[in-house]
C-alpha cells in the first residue's frame, strides 16, 4: 500500500507521555493510557515517510501554548489522552476544531461518548446492536439493588487500557458486587459499569476508514495464557500481554460475523480514520459489543491495532498512512 504524498506539509503530533507525569505522584495504573517515547518515535518516523515535516507538539497545555504563539499545522496526528473528566479525550480535538485545524481520529462528540462505556452501550442498544445487559452504580452500597443475573463484571465507566479491572472483577453474588463496586468508586471517583459476564470468545476488531469507507482490517483473538488473570482482559493481562496473552488473527465465519458487527457499530457512532471495536460472545455464542476505541494505542508491538495490522502482513508505516489517508478526506488543502 502506497503512503500518502505529503511533501511540503507540516504535520503536528499531539500526545501525552508517561514520563511527563512521573513527578505528580501518579501510579503505574494512573499512567497506563499515556504513551512511551518509543511510540512517539515510531509515529514520527512513519509520518516522515510521507515526506511531511513532523512537529512533536505534546499534550493539551503544550498545544494551547503553541496556538497562542500563532503556530499552525496542515494536519495534526492526535493521540493525546488527556487527564481529567469524561471529555478528556475530546479536549485536544475540541481545541483543534476551535482553530479550524484538521486532525486524525474522531471529533469531540464521539471521543466523549465512547469513553463513557454506559452511554455508548445505551446508543448501541437503542440502535438494536447487541451489547450485554448492564447497570450503572454511582454511590457506595447501591450495588445491592442491581437486578441482573450473576456472574457480573464490574469496571470503571470511563477508563481505558483495562484500568480498574483486576483478577476479582467478576462478582458471583451481591456481597462480592457491593464490595467490588465500593472499592472502584473510591479508587476511580466515577460511576461503575456492571454488566452480565460473557463467557465466550473475545475478539478485538481493527477498523480503518470513516463512514461508508470504513472497513475491518481483521479480528484479533485474545487467548489468556497460564499465569494470567482468568476470565477477564485485566489491567495486568493488558500491561504484560507479551507474557500473558496470545493474539492470533481469527478468520473463521464466527469471527467474520464479529467483524461485520464491529464495522456497523463503528459507522453508527461516527468514529473516524482508525481504531478498534472489542467484542465478546455470550453463552449462546452471539457476539456482543463491549466497547469502541476511537483513539487506539499506536505502539508498534504492544498495542492491539498495530499487532493486528502486522500479523495480517502489513507494515506499521502503512497503518499510519491509512489513518492519515482517511483524515485527508477532510483536508482539501492537502488533496493531491
Amino acid at each position: 500500500m502506497a503512503l500518502p504524498d505529503l511533501r511540503g506539509a507540516k504535520l503536528g503530533l499531539c500526545f501525552d507521555l508517561r514520563e511527563d507525569y512521573l513527578d505528580v505522584g501518579l501510579s503505574a495504573e494512573d499512567l497506563a493510557e499515556f504513551d512511551r517515547p518509543a511510540t512517539i518515535d515510531a509515529l514520527a518516523a512513519a509520518l516522515e515517510r510521507t515526506g511531511a515535516r513532523v512537529d512533536r507538539i505534546g499534550g493539551l497545555r503544550a498545544l494551547l501554548g503553541r496556538l497562542q504563539r500563532g503556530d499552525r499545522w496542515d494536519l495534526v496526528f492526535n493521540i493525546a489522552e488527556g487527564r481529567h473528566g469524561f471529555g478528556r479525550e475530546a479536549q485536544v480535538p475540541a481545541l483543534l476544531d476551535a482553530f479550524e485545524i484538521p486532525y486524525t481520529f474522531s471529533e469531540p462528540l464521539v471521543a466523549a461518548l465512547t469513553l463513557h462505556k454506559a452511554m455508548t452501550k445505551r446508543v448501541l442498544r437503542d440502535a438494536g446492536l447487541p451489547t450485554a445487559p448492564f447497570a450503572v452504580v454511582d454511590a457506595p452500597g447501591t450495588a445491592a439493588a442491581v437486578a441482573l443475573p450473576f456472574p457480573l463484571l464490574a469496571k470503571p465507566v470511563a477508563e481505558g487500557t483495562s484500568k480498574g479491572i483486576g483478577a476479582d472483577a467478576v462478582a458471583r453474588d451481591h456481597g462480592q458486587l457491593v464490595a467490588l463496586c465500593d472499592r472502584l468508586l473510591a479508587a476511580f471517583r466515577q460511576p461503575v459499569l456492571v454488566e452480565e459476564f460473557l463467557p465466550g470468545r473475545e475478539l478485538t476488531v481493527g477498523v480503518v476508514g470513516t463512514g461508508a469507507a470504513a472497513r475491518s482490517v481483521g479480528a484479533l483473538e485474545v487467548e489468556l495464557l497460564p499465569g494470567s488473570d482468568e476470565d477477564v482482559c485485566s489491567f495486568r493481562n493488558k500491561e504484560e500481554c507479551e507474557q500473558l496473552v496470545r493474539y492470533t488473527v481469527a478468520v473463521d465465519p464466527h469471527a467474520r460475523a464479529a467483524e461485520d458487527l464491529a464495522v456497523r457499530a463503528w459507522r453508527l457512532l461516527g468514529a473516524r480514520d482508525g481504531g478498534r471495536v472489542d467484542l465478546r460472545a455470550d453463552g449462546d455464542g452471539v457476539f456482543q459489543v463491549l466497547e469502541i476505541n476511537p483513539l487506539p494505542g499506536m505502539h508498534p508491538t504492544h498495542s492491539d491495532l498495530p499487532i493486528l495490522w502486522t500479523q495480517a502482513g502489513g507494515d506499521y508505516a502503512e497503518l499510519v498512512g491509512a489513518i492519515v489517508e482517511s483524515a485527508l478526506q477532510r483536508c482539501p488543502a492537502l488533496a493531491r
